[in-house]
């Protein structure tokens, strides 16, 4: 049955005007974003296939693009609107911590570092830089590595703090195991930058480790 045969109520563009985007599952979400379907399926029918098959909506969208073009109903022109969506949303996210004091809104700084760093496959070792009321200066992607780890100099993110004239840091990092839960690295890394940054007077306000689903706070553990 095609979705213009379906009751209003329950046609997810409907829905979503009628209810809001959050009264949507991730396939009437996606069922917007693909439009229409393929032979003998809906673009529900597709956007339920499609979700079965990479597993979970965040591993479709953080598919790249040789690995989403050969599936089957996708391609190119889809890849570059998705790309476009999600950029979209990462600047969106990124106006809002620029916008706000990011102790007093600390939700909106992970989401935005969920965005930057929660699906990329390799390890990468961010900060955002603060000024003296807690309002973002700059977001800077500091080290990469390959899945097991990257390499962190504390020089180098005491100098790119200095050239920002930072008065405060939010460390970052993603895990892109899934698993949250800071190693023995982790822990030694942030000591060493919370004292590598003491001297010259700029306090780290946190670490966080971002997955796809989870942000742990080093703050919040008491691990600061």
């Amino acid at each position: 049955m095609r979705i213009s045969d379906w009751p209003v109520s329950e046609r997810p563009r409907e829905k979503l005007l009628e209810r809001g985007a959050t009264a949507l599952s991730d396939a009437e979400l996606l069922a917007i974003f693909l439009r229409v379907g393929v032979a003998g399926q809906s673009a529900v029918d597709m956007a339920r296939a499609l979700l079965a098959e990479y597993g979970s909506l965040a591993a479709l969208l953080a598919a790249d693009r040789r690995t989403f073009c050969q599936t089957h109903g996708l391609g190119t022109a889809k890849f570059a609107q998705l790309q476009a969506v999600l950029e979209m949303a990462r600047r969106y996210s990124a106006e809002e911590v620029e916008r706000s004091d990011v102790l007093g809104d600390p939700q909106a700084t992970r989401d935005y570092l969920t965005l930057r760093l929660g699906h990329v496959p390799h390890e990468v070792f961010a900060c955002i830089f603060l000024d003296t009321r807690n309002r973002v200066i700059a977001f800077e992607e500091m080290f990469r590595g390959t899945i097991d780890g990257a390499a962190v100099y504390p020089r180098e993110v005491v100098k790119t703090a200095l050239a920002h004239n930072a008065a405060a840091v939010i460390l970052a990092h993603n895990h892109p195991s899934g698993v949250a839960e800071p190693s023995a690295a982790d822990r030694d890394i942030t000591r060493r930058l919370v004292d590598a940054l003491g001297l010259v007077d700029i306090r780290v306000l946190d670490h966080l480790i971002i997955t796809q689903n989870q942000q742990l706070s080093f703050a919040e553990r008491g691990m600061l």
